[in-house]
């Protein structure tokens, strides 16, 4: 079993936003997995969506804790499907990475991520794997973090985003079978 997370904030004033991309590509997932529409388990505090691919069960959530307490839901879901952190993938933005670049990286730090912070915190442990999708801009340094992540994405960002996700796809079903 694996449990792909995709990090982001609920609510719509966070929707299209740069630090959401998780949820976006967590839904794009779903959908390439051809899973039902995921609904609110409020046990867990996420949207879940389950499905089998290649063989093996995947849960796809998306927590409702806000993107600085994402730790409590995975914890919570991990530990009732028994779920052990390297069968665990944790999909999120990331400020340093260029738009249009992605990262897949194991048993990393947060690196200033408070999504990330707060999944090490309640596992225990920072052996998972993370999809880091780049979100920083090529034109200009980032004055203000938490103003330019929780930015609305951008047209032209969204096409560029939606490139990288496809090919990220490919990289997530690849993960999935080789663990």
């Amino acid at each position: 079993m694996k449990l792909i997370v995709g990090l982001g904030n609920p609510g719509k004033e966070y929707q299209n936003t740069r630090h959401n991309v998780g949820f976006i590509m967590a839904e794009k997932l779903i959908s390439s997995f051809k899973f039902p529409i995921s609904k609110l388990e409020k046990k867990f505090n996420a949207q879940i969506s389950a499905g089998l691919f290649n063989g093996n069960k995947i849960i796809i959530v998306q927590p409702q804790t806000f993107m600085n307490e994402s730790g409590i839901a995975v914890r919570a879901i991990s530990d009732f499907y028994k779920i052990t952190p390297n069968d665990i993938i944790i999909v999120h933005d990331d400020k340093d990475i260029a738009l249009g670049e992605y990262k897949i990286q194991t048993d990393r730090g947060p690196a200033g991520h408070n999504g990330v912070k707060s999944i090490i915190e309640h596992l225990g442990t920072q052996n998972f794997t993370r999809m880091r999708i780049g979100v920083a801009p090529k034109e200009h340094e980032i004055q203000d973090t938490a103003d330019f992540v929780l930015g609305k994405l951008r047209k032209e960002e969204k096409i560029i985003l939606d490139d990288v996700l496809e090919k990220a796809i490919i990289d997530v079903h690849n993960l999935i079978v080789a663990k």
